[in-house]
This record gives structure tokens, sequence and C-alpha cells, in this order.
């Protein structure tokens, strides 16, 4: 099968975009070569994001999407050879002119040996696999299937040497738009423990060791979005020791998890009862993720639990 270069074939995915035009990208390609990958790449791109989707469908999801409310005009489908009308559809259905919509194809290629080695470990079986032939019959099959497809892709990625993070990187380089939309997003949610630890956190920071309004009777019945309590809880040199170490931590670690194709950071900080230190902190928090270009999502779960 002829390798293609790593890039767009017939025009820049970049210089087509245009923000009143319905975006629709086909992704498509060899079964193993990382069609999943792209697929939730796109979505966290802010893509509406669709897998397996049959022809009979497209003509209905187009003019609906085209006609309907959709706020970031832009949806990524996985069509591929599981559908038997995919191919004899191609030219005539899929990638059918449309004044008001955009159209691009996105081929996933990759290696006979390397897709034989990832259908190894992963146990599963080709799409195209029959009781008669062996996977390695079924990945040729599918090869020559698609061959038409590949020599009329938009852009061709080889993922044969690439980990599913950096498919996933060089897709947002390629597709992401980098406005506010595909920032990082952190969620930090401030929570109570004698409430339970929260669940689906990346991690959580224990603040405990702050000064506790709770003992003080004129802070004891506000909360952690009150001046006088951030000041009571921030405003001394353990807090302000704390801060000065976080800071630099974070400013470390959020282009960190960004490289390594995470979409988003989900922080707890947690207190006793979810009322006043976690609150300020998370608070804070939100302040020091500023100078940073992510989205930040703030939830103070226990705030109104007595």
């Amino acid at each position: 099968m002829r390798k293609m270069p790593v890039q767009s074939q017939k025009f820049s995915a970049k210089a087509v975009n245009s923000p009143n035009k319905l975006r629709i990208i086909i992704i498509t390609g060899l079964a193993g070569a990382g069609k999943s990958t792209a697929l939730n790449a796109f979505e966290d791109m802010g893509y509406y994001a669709i897998d397996n989707l049959p022809v009979f469908l497209l003509k209905e999801l187009q003019a609906k999407a085209d006609t309907e409310h959709l706020h970031n005009r832009r949806l990524a489908l996985v069509m591929d050879c599981r559908d038997p009308a995919f191919l004899p559809s191609f030219a005539g259905v899929i990638m059918a002119d449309g004044g008001s919509v955009e159209k691009e194809v996105l081929f996933l290629d990759c290696d006979t040996e390397v897709l034989l080695r990832r259908f190894s470990q992963l146990r599963r079986q080709h799409p195209l696999a029959t009781d008669k032939g062996t996977i390695r019959d079924a990945v040729i099959k599918e090869k020559n299937t698609l061959e038409p497809i590949l020599t009329q892709a938009t852009h061709v990625i080889d993922t044969s040497k690439l980990t599913p993070h950096e498919l996933a990187r060089q897709l947002r380089k390629t597709y992401g738009n980098h406005d506010s939309s595909d920032r990082f997003v952190v969620n930090i949610m401030s929570f109570g423990f004698k409430h339970g630890s929260p669940e689906n956190t990346d991690t959580i920071l224990d603040v405990r060791f702050l000064p506790n309004p709770y003992f003080v009777t004129e802070l004891k019945a506000l909360t952690g979005l009150d001046e006088r309590v951030s000041q009571y809880v921030l405003e001394n040199e353990t807090s302000k020791r704390f801060l000065d170490l976080l800071e630099p931590l974070l400013n470390f670690l959020i282009p960190q998890y960004k490289q390594e194709g995470k979409a988003q950071l989900t922080i707890g900080i947690g207190c006793t009862g979810g009322k006043h230190r976690s609150v300020a902190v998370t608070e804070r928090l939100k302040q020091l993720f500023s100078p940073l270009n992510v989205k930040v999502v703030v939830d103070h779960r226990d705030i109104d639990k007595a």
C-alpha cells in the first residue's frame, strides 16, 4: 500500500475552516490505526463526535446540523468499512458538495506489522476477519479496499510510530482553533471530608492544617466566599507559605498535563466541613490560574451543608 506523507494532501485543514460553515471531519482509515483515539481528541476540542456513523444517516444528520442550533458548527464522524455502504457511497454521498458545509477526510494509516501487534495485544477481532482467514488477511484486504479513499484524503497520518498521546497532540495542533473553547480545563472542587471525599478527582489537597474560622464566633456562620473569612484563612504565614509553594507547582504541572494529552484536570480541595477553608483556598487558586490561559470551573460542593 502506497504511503502518503503526514500532511494535508489537497488543502490545509486550518486554511479551510470558516466560522460561518458547518465543518465536518470524516475520520476513516484502518482498523487499529487510532480512530477511537482521534475521535476522543476531536471531542476534547469541542467537536460533536459520533463513532461508526452509517452512510444512510449522514444526509439527515448534515441537514439537521446545518439548519438547527449547533453552537460550534463542528462535527467529527468515524466512517469506515464496518458499514458496507461506505466505499460505494464515498464520492456520491459522503463527499457531496454543500454550499454551507465544509468536509474533510482524515485517513489514519498504519504499517501492517504494527497493526497485527496491536490486535494481538488488545485481543480484538478485526472487523473484516472471517472464519477462514487470518487477521493478516483481513488487514491486507482492508488496505486494498481503502486505497481509493487514501488517495483522496484531505489529511493522512501514519500512526505506526505514534503513541495515542502523540496522535492526539498532532490532531490538536492541526485541527484545534486555539480559542477559549480549546483551552485546558481545570475543575476545582471544594468539599468537606466529613461529607465524603469526591470521586473522579485527579488530585486532592487537604487544607485542614490552615486556621479554622469555625471556632471564631463572628466567622462561624459565614463561608469562605466572605472576605473576612478569606483573610482569616489565607493571611497568615502558614497559608502564605503553602500558596507560595503551590503556585510554582501548578505552573509546572499544567503544561505537562497538556503536553501529555489531558484535556482537563480536576483538583479537590478539602477541609473538615467544606464551608470555610477549602472554599477560601479554591477561590484563591482560581486567581492563580488566571495567567495560565486555562479555563477554570469552580464547584463548592458542601458550602451549604450544615
